[in-house]
């Protein structure tokens, strides 16, 4: 296993560990001294961190697999998952926020793979940037927010960030596969006709050569 990959493992492995961080009712809301929250936000940044470097250094080496492909969207989806329903039982973000944001990418997800089934590739949206970065703000922020009304402002507001860029960008994708897919459903018929003159034109040339 490349060194990408091996960070991309990685981040699936902090997963529970920031569960355990965040969930956990400690003595004294320590962890080995230091304040839960704290351990809790060095976990996601610490994970968010593997996210970036594991797609930078996959490029740079040129190292990009199947594997790769594969369990970094899931990773991603497992980290920001675990980390909003962590936040939803601590009481620091609205569930129905939550849903919103992880169904979005349940459907975003199967769009593409009923797409990808069907030999077209949609594009990630420009917009995911966008709510991966306002994501990890929010998470961060609303993590450390106990007794810092500053910061749980700045996560609220990050949060609705999201939850926008997440409507909007599903919206987005439904609109590409919908067109993309009813451009392909319009070319069957055409490639059916062609294909049977085709067929035709050899069954032709075959009498010919046989008179």
């Amino acid at each position: 296993m490349n060194l990408p990959n091996s960070l991309t493992v990685s981040r699936i492995f902090l997963v529970p560990l920031l569960v355990v961080a965040l969930l956990t009712k400690f003595k004294g809301h320590l962890i080995l001294g230091v304040p839960k929250e704290i351990v809790g936000a060095a976990i996601f940044g610490l994970a968010s961190l593997t996210d970036w470097l594991d797609g930078y250094l996959a490029r740079r080496r040129k190292q990009i697999t199947t594997l790769g492909q594969v369990i970094d969207p899931l990773a991603d989806k497992l980290l920001t998952s675990a980390a909003l329903i962590s936040l939803v039982a601590m009481g620091l973000a609205p569930a129905w926020m939550v849903a919103i944001i992880i169904g979005r990418e349940f459907l975003v997800t199967g769009l593409r793979s009923i797409a990808y089934a069907r030999g077209v590739a949609i594009a990630a949206s420009p917009l995911g940037k966008i709510e991966m970065v306002a994501q990890v703000v929010a998470v961060l922020a609303l993590i450390l927010s106990p007794g810092q009304p500053m910061l749980l402002l700045i996560g609220q507001a990050a949060l609705w960030v999201v939850v926008a860029a997440a409507l909007v960008s599903a919206a987005d994708y439904f609109r590409r596969f919908n067109t993309v897919l009813s451009s392909r459903v319009a070319d069957f018929p055409q490639e059916a006709q062609n294909k049977r003159e085709a067929q035709r034109e050899i069954a032709t040339e075959s009498l010919r050569h046989r008179a």
